[in-house]
């Protein structure tokens, strides 16, 4: 019984999670015109950098090997059913639609999402955040409208790249590894790859971005406790991001992709 409640209680603590970034990412959305301003927008520059060219070594290890491991265990089984020329097509859909949008998310959501939620965490319990509003800051201006802004643009274009460097991996395994060549594999990519699969997976970094982003913010506003609660903040940040993800994933492909992608 103990832990049904312990379960009960972590997924309950997520939902309320949820609902207070929900309810953080309104009043940023209101808020948004301030990027505009040349304070702010140098403070989006700034979370540019952190947010997204930071990210860019990460990420592109873990697409090289992710398109790499797609061609190789796929291309193997289709070897054996003379099937390996449309190796091409499965390694570019793969990775645009679903693997690049979803591993990039993880990644930006431990490498960037628990690095805000340790920031704003410290500054929490440090009543910085605090100081902000005595000094009539609005802390939702000053702290998370310039990480929300900045993740708009890494994200997407972070999945891109992941979405190119996993292709080019994938094209890699084929030519070296199952004799497929160069021409071979993109024509047949370029035969099945749409417009849609790509855009989706646009789509797909944008929310992921989003909820990195209002989940962290939410963890580092959301900080009691110290240094030891700073270490809370961060693991529920990069935690709840990955379930987030999985589940906005789901939800996405089932309200979004079924009715207008296809």
């Amino acid at each position: 019984m103990q832990l049904l409640r312990d379960t009960f209680d972590f997924f309950a603590e997520i939902v309320r999670s949820a609902g207070r970034a929900g309810i953080l990412f309104w009043a940023a959305v209101v808020r948004i015109g301030w990027v505009l301003r040349p304070r702010t927008l140098k403070k989006v520059v700034r979370q540019e950098f952190i947010c997204g060219v930071a990210s860019i070594p990460v990420v592109t290890i873990t697409a090289l090997f992710s398109g790499m491991v797609i061609a190789g265990q796929t291309g193997y089984e289709l070897k054996r059913f003379g099937l390996v020329q449309t190796l091409g097509s499965i390694v570019g859909v793969a990775m645009c639609r679903e693997m690049g949008p979803v591993l990039t998310a993880i990644v930006v959501a431990g490498f960037v999402g628990g690095g805000m939620a340790s920031v704003l965490g410290t500054m929490k319990v440090n009543e910085e955040i605090d100081a902000l509003d005595v000094m009539g800051i609005d802390p939702v201006r000053y702290l998370i409208v310039p990480r929300l802004a900045a993740m708009f643009i890494a994200a997407p274009a972070l999945t891109v790249y992941a979405d190119i460097v996993g292709i080019m991996g994938g094209a890699m395994v084929s030519k070296y590894q199952l004799d497929l060549p160069y021409d071979v594999f993109k024509s047949w990519m370029l035969e099945t790859l749409r417009v849609q699969d790509i855009t989706f997976g646009i789509l797909k970094g944008f929310v992921f971005g989003t909820i990195i982003t209002m989940v962290a913010c939410e963890q580092g506003f959301s900080t009691r406790g110290g240094a030891e609660g700073v270490g809370r903040a961060t693991m529920r940040s990069v935690v709840y991001s990955f379930l987030m993800i999985l589940v906005a994933n789901y939800v996405l492909f089932s309200l979004i992709y079924k009715p207008f992608f296809t």
